[in-house]
């Protein structure tokens, strides 16, 4: 006989995709219809913003988790908008540096307020308590080099 905890933690995973997808969906939604914006572009903001200052597009891609491709696309419509510029590198032509602009890195403010309460009222049926134990059994999940 199999673990018998096998099918509990299958729905689990069931679980925690379906909650992943919808709760996405309404931040998508939510950027759409109140900032005329996307999740990807505030993704890319956010990875610039967090960066505090120029980064290649290969790091870029690689804290996004996305191809290359995908990431030049999303910061060309970025630099069309004046929220972010490249910068060539000085030493190698083939690297280019992208950071947000002070326009960019003012619009982005404004979204990530108001993503950060729209992400509270979707979780706002969880209290401490149990943010605190999904957060210790996500942390377990994601093994002791991913742990923050």
């Amino acid at each position: 006989m199999g673990d018998p905890l096998s099918k509990r933690r299958l729905k689990l995973w069931i679980r925690l995709l379906r909650t992943t997808r919808t709760t996405e969906a309404r931040l998508r939604e939510h950027l759409r219809l109140h900032h005329a914006t996307t999740l990807p572009r505030f993704d890319v903001m956010a990875a610039l913003w967090r960066a505090r200052g120029p980064i290649s597009m290969t790091e870029l891609s690689r804290l996004l988790l996305v191809s290359n491709g995908n990431a030049t696309a999303v910061v060309d419509r970025l630099q069309a908008d004046g929220l972010v510029r490249r910068i060539p590198s000085d030493t190698d032509r083939r690297t280019v540096r992208v950071a947000l602009t002070a326009a960019g890195q003012a619009r982005f403010e404004t979204l990530a307020a108001d993503h950060e309460a729209e992400v509270n009222r979707a979780l706002a049926a969880l209290g401490i308590q149990e943010i605190d134990m999904l957060e210790t059994a996500l942390k377990r999940l994601a093994g002791p080099e991913r742990r923050e």
